[in-house]
């Protein structure tokens, strides 16, 4: 048996559920209850939960299952005795509560609703009440010899699916074509993930996204045959995010490769550049590495700056003397264009070195 419990606000509706026809099994017990119908029976709980004006959930909802096997060992009259045992095992002596069994499962199983307020006014404590329904209805499978449930999880915990035979044998074909695709195709950029599709349809394969609600790939779905295999089934290199990383590899592979491309022709060009001259090397006209040069240079030098100097000065003379307050605009702009020529001029003298 496996039980459970939990402390509720809707009886009325809980009691109207365990009584509705088509569901209900037998009548088992009635408990500090003198009604037998789900309304009277709400009334009557309601009248003692009413003095308790703090609590809110007023009500236990418990569910008792019975194991298959163990459901034609069990009569009516020893289901209401275990109905009992729970409730005064659980602490419900001085509480109202009611016990049926439903039969619209393949499964027998036993419905209790219990007032929550004793009849003196104290509120029953449900602090980890699902673990205590639980180990309280474990306590009366042994005491009866009955099914426990969490042995029979246990059990099917290291008990292996049946799997289809054809189907396993469709999802090995499946990882072989993957597989040997994969290897032909890996580490080959853009390229090589467009003709693994393309091979992958050939063989009668197909790759399904998987989207959730806010329209994110989460996953890929195989089809092959009458079958369809989740990613991690065909193996872990062909997840979403695994198949990608994949081909990633090759494109950085790809992007390094031409970036190397790329700076052995720049470096080329800087060769080209530097090496390549306007005048060829006979051509060109180179002083002679003598003492004399540098003497003449400097005194070219000197001449050159008293010469602009004393231009500069006349200029400026020439530009304070004609001003566009005392002569019109044309002088003006005369003097000024004769400014800018002479600058320019006067640049270059300076990269003849003269």
């Amino acid at each position: 048996m496996i039980g459970k419990c939990k402390a509720i606000a809707h009886g009325s509706t809980a009691l109207d559920y365990i009584f509705r026809e088509g569901k209900l099994g037998n009548r088992l017990a009635f408990h500090n209850l003198c009604s037998r119908e789900s309304k009277a029976i709400y009334e009557e709980m309601k009248l003692v939960s009413d003095y308790n004006t703090r609590c809110r959930n007023k009500f236990l909802r418990i569910e008792i299952g019975i194991a298959p096997q163990d459901e034609k060992k069990l009569s009516v009259s020893e289901l209401a005795q275990i109905a009992h045992l729970f409730a005064k095992k659980m602490g419900l002596d001085n509480h109202q509560w009611v016990a049926v069994t439903h039969k619209d499962t393949d499964n027998r199983h036993i419905h209790i609703i219990a007032n929550r307020i004793s009849l003196y006014g104290e509120v029953y404590d449900t602090t980890f009440v699902s673990n205590k329904a639980a180990r309280i209805t474990e306590e009366i499978s042994r005491e009866k010899g009955l099914t426990i449930a969490k042995e029979v999880k246990i059990k099917r915990k290291h008990q292996k699916a049946k799997a289809n035979p054809t189907r396993e044998e469709t999802k090995r074909e499946l990882q072989r074509i993957c597989y040997d695709l994969l290897e032909k195709y890996k580490r080959t950029g853009i390229t090589g993930h467009s003709m693994f599709l393309y091979e992958l349809n050939k063989h009668g394969v197909t790759i399904d996204r998987m989207k959730n609600k806010q329209s994110k790939v989460y996953g890929l779905k195989f089809s092959y045959g009458e079958y369809a295999f989740k990613a991690s089934e065909v193996g872990r290199e062909f997840g979403y995010r695994s198949l990608q990383k994949n081909f990633e590899a090759s494109r950085k592979a790809e992007t390094n490769v031409s970036d190397q491309v790329i700076r052995k022709s720049s470096e080329n060009t800087d060769t080209m550049e530097t090496g390549y001259q306007l005048v060829p090397p006979s051509r060109s006209y180179s002083p002679r590495p003598t003492e004399e040069v540098p003497q003449i240079a400097k005194a070219v030098s000197e001449v050159s700056d008293a010469v602009i100097s004393a231009a500069d000065e006349i200029v400026e003379e020439l530009g304070e003397m004609i001003s566009p307050s005392s002569h019109s605009e044309d002088y003006a702009e005369a003097a000024w264009q004769r400014k800018l020529r002479y600058q320019a001029n006067r640049k270059k003298k300076r990269g003849r070195g003269l």
